[in-house]
């Protein structure tokens, strides 16, 4: 259980920055189109910074749980799975480079088109609430404290990262993605 927990110990640390990385990008989009080279050359090492920095500051907790049951692991494999078919079907309109958010760094990227089809039908940031379900997951399976704490972190950076990307998302697509975001839930679907 040790290997398991300390596991979804650091897959919550990274699951729980991915927020803070799109951080990065979507205040300054036109700074990071304008670099001449990969912008990501200077993201990713910075990102795996706050990987490390997060990881040092929470590894004291990494083994304290809140409970501890195998009946647990149930919900979590639902939670996993969920997150699993979120991902596939997020990943059916939406190329590599757009997944990787090539349109938002890159000057005169080919890919600036606005997806409303498929699961974005549903929800806006299918990617994101599959990020949830993951670190949910794994919070609920392992009842570790961290995991939940960091799944916490993750929803409250994570909202304030998807109004920072529905400002940029409006500012590149306009009135057709103000329509959208009305119409369509950020994580949950409007019914």
């Amino acid at each position: 259980m040790f290997v398991i927990r300390t596991f979804a110990w650091l897959i919550c640390v990274v699951y729980s920055t991915i927020p803070l990385f799109w951080m990065m990008i979507h205040p300054r989009p036109h700074f990071w189109r304008a670099r001449s080279r990969s912008p990501y050359r200077i993201l990713v090492p910075v990102w795996v910074a706050v990987w490390i920095a997060l990881g040092i500051a929470t590894m004291h907790w990494r083994s304290v749980m809140v409970y501890s049951a195998d009946w647990t692991w149930l919900p979590a494999a639902l939670l996993f799975l969920l997150g699993i078919w979120l991902y596939s079907r997020a990943g059916l309109h939406f190329s590599w480079g757009q997944l990787g958010g090539m349109p938002e760094v890159v000057a005169n990227h080919r890919e600036q088109r606005l997806v409303t089809t498929g699961i974005r039908a549903r929800v806006r940031h299918p990617v994101y609430l599959g990020h949830l379900c993951e670190m949910f997951a794994w919070s609920i399976g392992t009842g570790l404290i961290v995991c939940w704490a960091l799944t916490g972190f993750a929803m409250i950076t994570g909202a304030v990262m998807i109004r920072m990307e529905d400002a940029e998302l409006e500012k590149r697509f306009g009135d057709k993605y103000v329509d959208y975001r009305q119409r369509v839930g950020a994580i949950l679907p409007k019914f």
